[in-house]
């Protein structure tokens, strides 16, 4: 594989799970300071259109615990599926990525990874809570989604999960795609308490790990 084909798809990983830019706590931006800009920075790798396979996040059991103690099911929502072993998985459908040298500017990692189409629902006490639409934002570290409450859109672009990439494995190459596994994935306040005040309850935390994430790329 052509070294800067790898550094791509390196950075194309990096993205969809906050691995370059997210900080070390939730909320935290990415710390990285740009240099003075005397010319235009050209970008290292640029990938315009991204394609499949997928994000995997393998739920965690004190998220599922925590769901079953507040009488909460969840269910994929659109193109996504939940495993029986408990492992949701949601297509990736575009976006478009961009890596500099660190340092010559912040963030680093540009762009945005999207997962249209699909999501998590939770349905508990008479309401029905769908998570969809998934995008990944690299200088935030999170990740955004649509929240519709009982078939009406709450949110739009409404911030969800914070991706904490210090779990984060070596990219992988097999075959055609590549794979970065490990980021773990928490639930972001804002969501935590949307969650708490539909379904009448306090017990949602913003921190509250939801899983770890895994991510295949295409690369052929």
């Amino acid at each position: 594989m052509h070294m800067k084909t790898l550094t791509a798809l390196a950075a194309t990983a990096a993205l969809a799970l906050g691995a370059t830019a997210c900080g070390g706590s939730d909320d935290e931006t990415t710390s990285s300071t740009a240099a003075p800009k005397t010319e235009t920075v050209k970008p290292v790798a640029e990938i315009p259109s991204l394609s499949g396979k997928d994000t995997a996040v393998t739920l965690d059991s004190g998220f599922v615990k925590a769901l079953g103690q507040l009488k909460l099911t969840p269910a994929p929502v659109g193109t996504a599926e939940i495993s029986k072993s408990g492992v949701a998985s949601f297509p990736i459908t575009g976006g478009n990525v961009t890596y500099y040298t660190p340092g010559t500017e912040s963030p680093y990692v540009q762009g945005e990874i999207d997962h249209d189409g699909s999501g998590l629902s939770l349905t508990g006490g008479g309401k029905k809570v769908e998570l969809t639409d998934f995008a990944v934002d690299p200088g935030k570290s999170v990740l955004t989604g649509k929240v519709t409450v009982d078939g009406q859109v709450a949110a739009e672009g409404a911030p969800l999960f914070f991706l904490d990439g210090r779990t984060l494995k070596p990219l992988e190459a097999e075959g055609s795609t590549a794979i970065l596994e490990g980021t773990t994935v928490k639930l972001k306040a804002e969501a935590a308490d949307l969650l708490n005040k539909t379904f009448g309850t306090d017990a949602l935390q913003g921190g509250l790990v939801i899983g770890v994430a895994k991510i295949t790329v295409n690369v052929a």
